[in-house]
């Protein structure tokens, strides 16, 4: 009964059906019974309810190498869990928008619902799905090889790391541990003792508490011996490369997407959709790197609501105020910045490799991005990985700081009073740190308060490169929108998209949800809303 295309064109073709175990399942039963062969292109994976299927999983099987997926459940109303053909569909569409934005393709990708009886309707779909993956090829997705996802019973060395960080001149003083926000929430965790962990090769100790750490860099500034804990933690993290997978949130999608992202033929399309408001220049030496905001707010779209896509316009459209067109990278892949700190070192010089390519391929002289995650990895991580970038790097806040200061222009009123949430990684670099508080004062410094953590002392928004996030991490977040609102604030400022979805996530606590609820926006944007562009 099933259809065999008339050449060879189809034969490295693979396609993975994830068939639900109730309606779907009895109707390919019935099919098999007539005597149906499955295509031969076709892997099916038999699930409970196809609710269960994460958009984690959905994309798993493209950067594992699929061409297509299936996704067959029960009709509506008919799902034996209540709700697992509404989640399904949901998933679908939300894996079929990041597809679309990774330059994969949505129409590699569908979902279908079938009564038991639907077997003429069931060999149909899975015919024309076949034929329609064919038509469409090879996926341009290369798989990574994947990665060990045991957790090691010995270590390996770590002299050199350690010696690397003067993490030998550790006094044993205790600061790092006061200042840590992630002990401070509760959890038994201590920078030193880490260390010593390490040193001593405890390996079950260092296997659990190195993907805990959250990389904020308030340790380090406060360690009177310099020893430089977040590289320490994310060099070691490297060596340790796979186990963190298991600590990964979201089931590790972002990881898996990024690891997509090193494929050399994919053509990402991430800059579709801008406001002709907007204005841009592919032949400028200025280059504006926007980073994974798109498919966060796809990833998130249900889940939080975000809408972090809409600082990268704000972003342009004040780079055009000051006269200012830069290009944007038509094929923009993720800076690698989540790959390098969760530990996934070959794939991020993979990553960097083919951006850096393309960047100087267009002859650019400097790259500007409004991510402080983007600006750090292409300004520091690069060229201390030994890639040789030639251009230069510029935060926006740099570009907006120094034009504001030095002209006569106005901002009317910001009707609420707000605060700032500070970037982990702006805050740790001399040139950005005081740029958010300093655009502050030119804005609103009468509508403006501190929280009672700020600058230096920030706490960070409970979770880095999406690894390790727990009721520990939670309970940072609840603590510091805490402070948010006993600051007297109504709106609260952030400088990292990353920010937002975290703090967010932690609003939507079933329990104290509206105690913590606060409307928030990224500084780009009350700049773009209060300058008076006349």
């Amino acid at each position: 009964m099933a259809k065999t295309p008339t050449d060879n064109k189809g034969k490295d073709i693979s396609i993975i059906l994830f068939l639900c175990n109730w309606s779907p399942h009895s109707a390919y039963h019935a099919l098999l019974d007539q005597g149906y062969a499955m295509p031969a292109q076709m892997r099916m994976i038999r699930i409970p309810c196809t609710g269960r299927i994460t958009k984690a999983l959905l994309f798993k099987a493209f950067e594992m190498g699929a061409d297509g997926v299936a996704l067959l459940g029960c009709k509506s109303g008919t799902c034996r869990y209540g709700s697992g053909t509404d989640a399904a569909t949901n998933n679908t569409e939300d894996t079929r928008k990041i597809l679309d934005l990774a330059g994969i393709g949505p129409e590699r990708m569908k979902m279908a619902t079938f009564y038991p009886d639907e077997t003429v309707a069931l060999k149909e779909f899975l015919e024309t799905f076949r034929d329609e993956i064919i038509a469409l090829g090879k996926s341009p997705v290369v798989p990574s090889g994947g990665l060990r996802l045991e957790d090691r019973t010995a270590l390996p060395p770590f002299a050199e790391i350690l010696t690397r960080y003067n993490a030998y001149e550790c006094q044993d003083c205790g600061k790092c541990t006061a200042s840590c926000p992630l002990a401070l929430s509760g959890r038994p965790f201590s920078p030193r003792a880490l260390v010593g962990a390490i040193i001593a090769g405890e390996a079950e100790k260092v296997n659990n508490d190195i993907w805990a750490c959250l990389t904020c860099g308030i340790c380090y500034d406060r360690c009177p011996s310099g020893v430089n804990f977040p590289d320490f933690v994310r060099d070691v993290r490297c060596e340790l490369i796979g186990s963190g997978e298991r600590h990964a949130t979201h089931g590790g999608f972002f990881q898996s997407l990024m690891r997509a992202m090193t494929s050399p033929d994919l053509r990402t399309r991430r800059w579709g959709g801008l406001p002709e408001s907007v204005k841009t220049d592919p032949d400028s030496p200025i280059l504006f790197f926007g980073g994974c905001a798109p498919f966060f707010d796809a990833f998130f779209r249900k889940h939080t609501g975000v809408g972090t896509t809409g600082i990268l316009e704000d972003s342009l459209r004040l780079l055009n105020f000051f006269d200012i067109r830069p290009a944007v990278l038509e094929h923009e892949r993720c800076c690698g910045h989540d790959l390098l700190w969760s530990g996934d070192r070959e794939n991020f010089l993979k990553l960097a490799r083919l951006n850096v390519e393309a960047i100087r391929t267009r002859r650019t002289q400097e790259v500007i991005t409004a991510c402080p995650e983007c600006w750090r990895t292409l300004a520091v991580d690069y060229p201390a990985h030994g890639i040789d970038i030639g251009f230069k790097v510029t935060h926006l806040y740099e570009i907006l700081a120094e034009k504001i200061e030095n002209g006569a222009f106005s901002f009317k009123p910001l009707e609420r009073r707000f605060t700032f949430q500070d970037s982990c990684r702006m805050n740790r670099f001399e040139q950005l740190r005081d740029l958010p508080r300093r655009l502050i004062q030119r804005i609103a410094p009468d509508a403006f308060a501190e929280m009672k953590d700020h600058g230096a002392s920030s706490i960070c928004c409970g979770n880095c490169a999406w690894i390790g996030c727990d009721a520990f991490s939670k309970a940072m977040q609840v603590n510091r929108l805490g402070q948010a609102h006993a600051s007297g604030a109504e709106l609260l400022v952030t400088a990292c998209p990353k920010c937002q979805v975290h703090l967010r996530c932690a609003m939507e606590d079933p329990l104290r949800g509206e105690e913590l609820e606060m409307e928030m926006m990224d500084l780009t944007g009350v700049i773009a809303r209060t300058l008076k562009w006349e």
